[in-house]
């Protein structure tokens, strides 16, 4: 049963409305993780690098 944007509570509400505007990193974060696992540190730590900022 879908529940409607009335029934939900404003700070759970404003949350998913951030939600839809933020950027997905999370494929980032997966590419740095695997090439970690590959071995690959020297790119692993320049996308690390990268992500740093928004944290």
């Amino acid at each position: 049963m879908a529940r409607s944007h009335d029934s939900i509570p404003e700070p759970r509400c404003h949350l998913e409305r951030c939600w839809l505007q933020d950027c997905d990193i999370d494929p980032m974060i997966l590419r740095m993780r695997l090439l970690r696992h590959l071995g690959d540190l020297p790119q692993a730590e320049c996308l690390g690098q990268e992500l740093e900022p928004l944290f």
